[in-house]
């Protein structure tokens, strides 16, 4: 169960883009992540609509459903999926609380493990990420994207994740889609929709 908490929670910080990345100088990545980081301190909230797409090599179809993601800073998250099953996961308070479509449950979130994850779900949201001693971190961009990949450099994480990738919209700091590469060689791939960004965010976004 805690693999899949990790991997749930994970993929709020990790698609595939077909086009061609070149590796940014680093004078483009100095900039790239000083405008990244100053921008992410002023979010306090953020919302957006997403579609997940998991691909796994022993079955013939990709795995599609469809969410919403709540963040307030500076340690709530809420990530629901809404479609075409209901599962969702609220951390805070130091605990992840878990309702799988009625079963409720809870993982204390004090572990090793959880403290680097959830420090690199608040680094999205305030500029750190960058930053996190967990991670290497490349800067690559294309026509469309800029973007930022991260390999774990614990051992703890790469037993799930093998890397994140964070992609960009030109000229934007948050996050639109993300890949993430799983320890299997299975991806996950997401694109998040209708972001809002320090719009009020319902209480009950993070009770289950």
């Amino acid at each position: 169960m805690i693999k899949n908490i990790a991997l749930s929670i994970l993929l709020l910080i990790s698609t595939f883009v077909f086009a061609q990345n070149t590796a940014m100088s680093a004078t483009e990545a100095k900039a790239f992540v000083s405008k990244v980081s100053s921008e992410s301190k002023q979010i306090k909230t953020l919302q957006s609509d997403f579609t997940q797409t998991k691909k796994m090599d022993f079955l013939d179809k990709n795995i599609v459903t469809y969410g919403r993601m709540s963040l307030k800073t500076p340690n709530m998250l809420s990530w629901k999926y809404t479609k075409p099953y209901q599962y969702s996961i609220v951390f805070k308070d130091n605990k992840i609380f878990i309702n799988d479509q009625g079963k409720k449950s809870s993982v204390d979130a004090k572990s090793k493990t959880f403290e680097k994850i959830n420090k690199l779900i608040v680094g999205s949201s305030n500029g750190q990420m960058f930053n996190d001693p967990e991670f290497s971190v490349t800067y690559l961009k294309n026509a469309n994207f800029n973007i930022a990949k991260f390999i774990p450099k614990s051992s703890q994480l790469l037993k799930y994740i093998k890397q994140i990738e964070l992609h960009f919209p030109k000229n934007q700091s948050t996050v639109s889609q993300v890949n993430m590469t799983e320890a299997s060689g299975d991806t996950t791939n997401i694109v998040f929709k209708n972001t809002k960004v320090n719009a009020p965010v319902a209480a009950s976004e993070f009770s289950l």
